[in-house]
This record gives structure tokens, C-alpha cells and sequence, in this order.
């Protein structure tokens, strides 16, 4: 009996035990639970509410209001060390947000700058998905100063950070965390033209501190390779119509140039009149879903000049990207995985027109230009050779469309053509899709077909070969049956990229194939290498710590090989990486080493080899850094012959105080001959931006750069130095009024040893903008 009492006392001990630890998770459970494709219902709002980031009008009381954030990076949908809360309504004009975001005043980091500008602050953030197509979608972020930075994203290349739209925000630090206040008006927005609106929608708060902490309203599933997908949902948005309506927008730019007639004399240094010139720009939007814009005499300027990038080495034209404010109306939808629309291509237009119209899962495009000085890129190879001033005038025109299906999946198609002044043309026929296959796997791809006949400008050739120095009628390819010379020869090519992918939270890879051929030419795109197929395979797997120094820890397997048309190999590589975040600074590491094989110039290179370690911190909100340096076994493309190479890059940001941000940045490459240990090239770029904000409207900039080129073996040398400063006063994205000047230096003496520096050219300009909207 006694033994039966025993035993059944253990057994309702058990039991107990078991009830008690199933009650934990319960328990927790009731205390904080994620919430996966929120749902929310909007009231329109009859009360006025005042942008001025404080929470004290009457319309945020019966305002519908999204709690229960959880923290998505770097924890996994857990609950977040501090409370948010966000609340939306609207009116006939305005969508209106808010969030309170509770927090200890003194940790708070912000910085008063241009909009667009701050990087690693406290901040909120809108997500808005108005189709609910999950192929683009609007990002507003706002800083406690109420500073703006908006982008827009999409399916295919992601985030667009050039893209700008008018809206209003406002920002207090308060005792117990801050509050942000936003209005975007519904004429600047498109979405479908309906009673009652259904979107896609996300509230996130960036909080970065020793981890770069990121919480939003409706929890993610890693494992979903669609991230809009997994947004909330609003509804109840009512009666309510999208942009339509006119912007005009007149610009006066005003610039006095100077530099040398003689490029090797700098006593021939002269100053040209002042000049000044009128554009205007308009947009109308015809309906919800049509918007058409055109431009007479277009400022296409940029108020900063593009940062020198480590060239000693590289045989292709550079990508820069792309500033200019005109080409942000349908900006998504013109980019393919091919850069087959490659905007900066578009360099001095007399006027352009474009539409855009998006209706039922279809989006198009149109844009047409006369551009009044053409650049040109004739790619070969092993490089690529374009004249230095262009090739004359020519009209460009692009059509572009892309329909959404199924689950997130597209297909779209694109033609662009270009007539030029010297009896030329360049035509672009391409298909392209985004197919999902399932949660996990996705199959993108794109073909082209084009249809060339080059210009028969013989000093357009003549310039590129005294910049080149070589001799464009002897430089062949395609089995020797043209040259790059611009002599009317005519031909046509193709291209073709398909990529298997894997996107989840711990195992992804790509399978990429890619191809094209030798007489394959974009002159509207940027596709500098030609005569080539590459086979690529890449994977990486994640593993996250709940606790201790890491965050993440992602082992990285990389392979590729190129091989031409003849079916000779150009290269393989063999690459491993390490990469991961840490629990401190909001650092960030990778490791780095590869292996490989190359032939160029008809000589075959083996055991090549490159190591690289990067670095990232921002240790506190006064400092942060980025470090990278590698060493390498490497081919030196122009003396054929394997060098070691030395390389360094190196940044930082500094913030003495929330008005000014110093950001000096260093990048050097150094190689010597593996055979004779000779110096074969070196080149130092040393940048320094300084930025001072005075008011939210009122800004100082000053840009010097430095840039030393050394090529040892063509006894070739180029060392110069710009100082750029600029100050600008900007209501708006697109009403500003800006007056800088740039100064170009360049050693002028004829060997290295000796220093004759004089100015190389130099600009002072202004530009006086102001957008009207009705």
C-alpha cells in the first residue's frame, strides 16, 4: 500500500512537473506573441493635424493603431527590448502617420543633415506596397530631427536610394523616447484608382546601438524568400484619389568655365563668358495609372561630382550611378538583370519625353531624347574603348513593359533603339521574367537580341585612338571580321542570363549561366565585355546565436569559370569567404581567399591567388570605420605578367557634433612583379567630404580629393587634386537653390620627382530650382 501511495505520489509529482514546465511557454506566449499578416482598418480622420512632431492633435486619438512589434533582425521575431507604437488615418489630401517610440532619451542617436543623408540613426520607417503586387514598393524613413530619406523598391535590383518624393515630417526627442509625424499627399502616390484601397504595409523602427536592432509591426518568416509579401495589411482607405494633376518645374543654371587650350601647357589657361541657360520640365499625370513627363533643355547636373574610383588597372569604361532626378518616375521598372537600359547613357538631352502607366499587375514605360553629345562604348574582349567627347548627336528611344502573374512572379520585354548623326544605329530586342517556383525558389533570366550599324565617324576613331593609343582599324574581334573603328560596319548579336535561386534563412545558393557574344553592343546600356560565357555557383548558410559575441556566422562557397566563343577558357576561379556580425559596435567581418586561373593577352597565368579581410564598426555614434585590405597574386593587364598587389581601403565617419559629419576616405593598390620584384603600378585616391548643417534648408559642403597614378612600365604617371565646395538651400527635394565652384590641379611637371602644380580647370556655377504643383 505504502509502495502503491509512492508511486502514485511520484506520478502526480510528474505530472505536476510536466504541467508546470508546459505552462511556461504558455505563459510566455500570452505575455508576447508575433503576429504574421497584421490586418488594420483605417478611419478617415475630420480633424486637422499639424506635422510638428508632437502627438497632441485630437485626430491620433480615434486613429487606428499597430502594437505589438516584435524584434526581426537580429533576434527572430522575439520580443523587442523597448515598446513602439504606430498610428495611421487620413483625409481627402493626406495619408498620416505616427509613431511613439519609447526608448532612453540620452541613447538616442541622430543627425541634423540633408535628407537622404543619415545612415546609421534611430530612425522609423513606412513601408507602402499600394498594388499589393510585392514587385515595388515606397520606403519613408525619418530621423528623430524629423530628417527624410526615401527609396523605392523593387523585385528586380532592390533598393533605389536616387528616387525623391515631396512629403511632409516632423520630430521630437521627448522624456521617454521620441515621436515622429508624417503626411505624404495621396497626389504624389500611385495606386489603383478604386472606392476602397487594400494595401500592403509595414511600420518598422531601426534602433541601432551595440546591434543594429530592427523591429516592425508584422513578424517574417525567413524562410519566405518574398519580403512585401509578408507585410500587414490596411484597409478602409476610402474615396480617396491618387496623383493626378501638374508639376512644373523651371531650373536657371548659371556656370563660368575655364581650363587649357593645350592640355600639357599650363600657361594656356583661359576663361570662357558666362553662361546661362533656361530648362523646363513638366509632369502630368493623365489618370491614376498614366503619368507623362517632358523636358525641354533638361538639367541633367548633379550637385556632386562622382568619386574617383582605383583604375590602374581595369580595362572596361566605369559605372557610375545614377543621380539625375528626371529618370526617378518609373526608375523600377526600366532595369533588367542585363543593364540594358543604362540611364547615364542619356548624357545631354535637348529634350525627352516619357510615360509611364501602371494598371492590373501591368506596368509600361516609353522615354524618348535627342541627345545632343552621344557617348559611346565600342566593348571588346579583354576592355572596352569609347571616344572621349562622344560621337556627335543622336535620338534615343525605349519601350519597356512588364506584367506581374501568379504568385509574385513577372514577365516583361524591352526595346531600345539610338540613331546617331553619322548614319548609325544601335537596336536592343529583350525578354525577361521572375518566375517563383515555390516559398524558396525562384528562376530569373533575360535574352537580347541586337541589331547594330556604327557610326562612320572617322574622328570620333581618331580621338579614340590617341586616348587608347592604338589602332581601332587593326583591333579586331569576332573572328577578325570587324574592328572597333566607327566605319558604318553593321552586325548583329545576342545575350543570354538565367539564375536558379534558393532564398530561406539558413541554406541559399545561385546557379547562374550567362552568355554573349562577340558582336553583341548596347549603346543605350552599359555592357562593357563582349565574346564570353560564364558559369557561376554560389552558396552560403547562415547560422544565428540566440546569445554570446556573434550574431550570425555565414560560411561562403564561390565558383566561376569564363570561357569565349572558340571555347578557350579566360578564367576559373575557386573562392572561400567568412562573414558575420557581432554583439558589439554593430560590427560586421568577412575573410576572404581565392584561387585561380587566367589567360589574357594570349598568355595563360596559373596559381593566381587573392586574400582579403573586411572590417566594419561603428563603435559609437560619434565614429564609425570600414577596413579592407588584401593581398594577391594577380595579372597586370597591360605589361602581361603576374604582379603582387597590395590593396587598401579605408573610411571614416565622424560626427564632432549632430550638425557637422567629417568623412575621410582612403583607397590604394600598389603591385610588383612576381619575376623581377620591379614596381609595375601604383595609384592613391585620398577623399575627404565635410558636411555642415545648419538648418534643416541650409547646408555647407567641401569635397578634396586627391588622386596619384603611377604606371611604372609605360613611364606614365598622373597625379592631380580637386577641391569642390558647394552650398546649397533646399525646401524640398526639388526646390533648391545651390552656388559651388570646382577646382582641378594637376602636376605639371615632367618627371615625378618634381612638383609643378597648376590649375587644370575650374567651374563656378549656380542652380536655382523650384518645383509648382497643382
Amino acid at each position: 500500500m505504502k509502495q502503491y501511495l509512492g508511486l502514485r505520489n511520484l506520478v502526480w509529482l510528474v505530472l505536476i512537473l510536466i504541467l508546470l514546465i508546459g505552462s511556461i511557454p504558455a505563459s510566455a506566449s500570452k505575455t508576447f506573441q508575433p503576429v504574421y499578416k497584421p490586418t488594420l482598418e483605417v478611419k478617415r480622420t475630420g480633424e486637422p493635424i499639424k506635422i510638428d512632431g508632437i502627438l497632441d492633435d485630437s485626430a491620433w486619438k480615434s486613429a487606428s493603431r499597430a502594437v505589438n512589434f516584435v524584434e526581426r533582425s537580429p533576434g527572430d521575431m522575439i520580443k523587442p527590448e523597448v515598446e513602439t507604437e504606430a498610428f495611421i488615418t487620413y483625409d481627402d489630401e493626406y495619408l498620416y502617420v505616427a509613431f511613439a517610440c519609447y526608448d532612453d532619451p540620452s541613447t538616442i542617436r541622430a543627425t541634423m543633415c540633408q535628407r537622404d543623408q543619415f545612415y546609421s540613426d534611430d530612425a522609423v520607417c513606412l513601408l507602402v506596397d499600394t498594388y499589393g503586387e510585392a514587385t515595388w514598393a515606397y520606403e519613408f524613413f525619418v530621423n528623430p530631427y524629423g530628417v527624410q530619406k526615401d527609396n523605392l523598391w523593387t523585385s528586380v535590383q532592390g533598393e533605389d536610394s536616387g528616387f525623391d518624393m515631396v512629403w511632409k515630417s516632423a520630430a521630437q526627442i521627448t522624456d521617454n523616447g521620441y515621436h515622429v509625424e508624417i503626411a505624404i499627399p495621396f497626389s504624389s502616390m500611385r495606386f489603383p484608382n478604386k472606392d476602397v484601397q487594400s494595401w500592403k504595409m509595414d511600420f518598422w523602427r531601426n534602433r541601432p546601438r551595440e546591434s543594429y536592432n530592427q523591429y516592425s509591426w508584422a513578424a517574417y518568416d525567413r524562410d519566405e524568400q518574398c519580403w512585401p509579401c509578408q507585410w500587414g495589411t490596411v484597409e478602409g482607405i476610402k474615396n480617396v484619389v491618387p496623383g493626378k494633376g501638374m508639376e512644373i518645374l523651371p531650373t536657371f543654371v548659371a556656370n563660368q568655365l575655364g581650363g587649357l587650350s593645350d592640355g600639357s601647357d599650363p600657361a594656356s589657361f583661359t576663361n570662357e563668358d558666362i553662361d546661362g541657360e533656361l530648362s523646363l520640365s513638366a509632369k502630368y499625370s493623365i489618370s491614376s495609372d498614366i503619368t507623362i513627363e517632358a523636358a525641354y533643355n533638361p538639367d541633367f547636373s548633379q550637385v556632386e561630382a562622382d568619386a574617383d574610383q582605383i583604375d590602374v588597372n581595369t580595362t572596361i569604361a566605369l559605372y557610375y550611378p545614377e543621380r539625375r532626378p528626371y529618370f526617378q518616375e518609373g526608375s523600377d521598372l526600366f532595369r533588367t538583370l542585363f543593364n540594358s537600359f543604362y540611364t547615364r547613357t542619356v548624357n545631354d538631352p535637348e529634350y525627352t519625353v516619357k510615360v509611364t502607366g501602371r494598371k492590373e499587375g501591368l506596368s509600361v514605360g516609353f522615354m524618348s531624347a535627342l541627345d545632343k553629345t552621344t557617348p559611346y562604348i565600342a566593348p571588346h574582349y579583354e576592355g572596352s574603348y569609347n571616344p572621349p567627347n562622344g560621337t556627335g548627336e543622336s535620338y534615343v528611344n525605349i519601350l519597356r513593359a512588364l506584367k506581374s502573374f501568379g504568385d509574385n512572379s513577372q514577365l516583361g520585354f524591352i526595346i531600345t533603339d539610338r540613331r546617331f548623326e553619322h548614319d548609325g544605329y544601335g537596336t536592343v530586342l529583350g525578354l525577361d521574367g521572375n518566375i517563383r517556383l515555390s516559398k524558396n525558389y525562384s528562376i530569373v533570366g533575360q535574352v537580347l537580341t541586337t541589331y547594330t550599324r556604327e557610326p562612320d565617324d572617322s574622328a570620333s576613331t581618331k580621338e579614340m585612338e590617341d586616348y587608347y593609343r592604338i589602332d581601332a582599324y587593326n583591333t579586331l574581334f569576332a573572328d577578325e571580321n570587324y574592328n572597333v573603328a566607327l566605319d558604318g560596319e553593321t552586325f548583329s548579336g545576342g545575350a543570354f542570363i538565367t539564375q536558379f535561386r534558393r532564398r530561406a534563412r539558413n541554406w541559399n545558393f545561385t546557379v547562374d549561366f550567362n552568355q554573349v557574344s562577340p558582336t553583341y553592343r548596347t549603346e543605350t546600356g552599359y555592357d562593357p565585355w563582349v565574346n564570353y560565357r560564364n558559369l557561376t555557383f554560389y552558396t552560403q548558410y547562415n547560422f544565428y546565436m540566440e546569445s554570446g559575441l556573434f550574431e550570425r556566422i555565414t560560411p561562403q562557397f564561390h565558383t566561376d569559370r569564363r570561357w569565349d566563343f572558340d571555347d578557350v577558357t579566360r578564367w576559373r576561379n575557386l573562392n572561400f569567404a567568412l562573414e558575420g556580425n557581432l554583439r558589439f559596435a554593430q560590427t560586421y567581418f568577412n575573410i576572404f581567399y581565392g584561387r585561380g586561373y587566367e589567360s589574357w593577352g594570349g598568355v595563360e597565368f596559373d596559381d593566381l591567388w587573392n586574400m582579403n579581410f573586411n572590417l566594419s564598426s561603428r563603435p559609437s555614434e560619434i565614429i564609425s570605420l570600414n577596413l579592407s585590405a588584401g593581398r594577391s597574386l594577380t595579372v597586370d593587364r597591360w605589361m602581361l605578367e603576374k604582379g603582387k598587389e597590395t590593396s587598401v581601403s579605408f573610411s571614416l565617419n565622424v560626427k564632432p557634433f549632430d550638425r557637422l559629419i567629417i568623412e575621410p576616405d582612403i583607397n590604394f593598390a600598389e603591385s610588383n612583379s612576381h619575376l623581377t620584384g620591379n614596381r609595375l603600378y601604383k595609384q592613391l585616391i585620398v577623399r575627404t567630404r565635410f558636411r555642415y548643417q545648419a538648418t534643416k534648408e541650409l547646408s555647407l559642403r567641401v569635397v578634396v580629393q586627391y588622386n596619384d597614378l603611377n604606371r611604372y612600365s609605360h613611364d606614365y604617371y598622373r597625379e592631380r587634386w580637386n577641391v569642390d565646395p558647394l552650398l546649397t538651400y533646399r525646401i524640398s527635394p526639388f526646390s533648391m537653390f545651390y552656388v559651388g565652384t570646382s577646382y582641378n590641379y594637376k602636376n605639371f611637371a615632367p618627371d615625378k620627382e618634381n612638383k609643378q602644380w597648376d590649375m587644370s580647370s575650374r567651374q563656378f556655377f549656380m542652380k536655382l530650382q523650384y518645383l509648382f504643383q497643382t
